[in-house]
């Protein structure tokens, strides 16, 4: 395919490349999505997806919200899948500077990544809301009902919920990266959720790179455009 051989040869003649992905980065690894027709937000609960992972209703409906959370968040039996490797691969050989990334599943650092900026935050880390004493992911999918702590708060897991704003300093951070890169690799979001669709616009490099199965609203800024799933994709490159 043309389109990959050229974004073969952009990968090959740079060193300074950033990789910033959402949700189709991790469904080939068997995670579903949000947002498309067989997504979380689409399937039928007691309340609306988008209710039970806000703040407000994890503050008042603890025991509902650990109900869906474990079921739903759960991602510890999960691998990577090609293109997790294949990040790790162009970091290992020090072309990839940054992955930014919004899902939360910690499958970037299970490749091998390093240099990974959560948007999101992750299922992985998890915190007492009264002493702040850190608890591992496994603590929290195996303990019984409410999650807490041995002071007896709440456990609260490292994830963005809506209604709460994204970490400045993961923000300052990603957008310093992008401001840096040659090569900016946009793969497996549709665009569509602010602020993340709008780190493009701090981009000053050679090439913009988007991959994604549907059409986005920022197709036609981009050097470079593949409508094709990421396994595809990273196992020919």
């Amino acid at each position: 395919m043309e389109k990959i051989r050229k974004l073969q040869k952009i990968i090959k003649n740079s060193n300074s490349i950033v990789f910033f992905g959402g949700a189709g980065v991790s469904t080939e690894s068997g995670i579903p999505d949000f947002r498309s027709q067989a997504g979380l937000y689409n399937q039928k609960y007691k309340y609306p997806p988008e209710k039970i992972l806000s703040h407000t209703f994890f503050i008042q409906h603890p025991k509902e919200f650990y109900e869906f959370y474990k079921e739903k968040m759960n991602f510890l039996s999960f691998h990577p899948n090609i293109t997790h490797y294949k990040l790790t691969e162009f970091e290992n050989c020090g072309k990839l500077k940054a992955v930014i990334t919004q899902n939360i599943d910690g499958l970037h650092q299970k490749s091998g990544t390093k240099s990974v900026l959560e948007l999101h935050g992750s299922v992985l880390r998890n915190y007492c809301m009264d002493c702040h004493k850190f608890y591992d992911a496994s603590f929290v999918f195996n303990s019984e009902d409410i999650s807490r702590c041995s002071c007896g708060g709440m456990i609260k897991p490292d994830v963005v919920l809506y209604e709460e704003p994204l970490n400045d300093e993961t923000v300052t951070e990603a957008i310093e990266k992008i401001k840096e890169a040659e090569v900016f690799i946009v793969a497996g979001t549709s665009l569509k959720v602010f602020p993340a669709n709008s780190l493009i616009r701090y981009f000053k490099g050679k090439h913009l790179i988007l991959i994604n199965k549907e059409k986005t609203d920022f197709d036609d800024q981009a050097d470079l455009v593949i409508h094709e799933r990421l396994g595809k994709v990273f196992k020919e490159l």
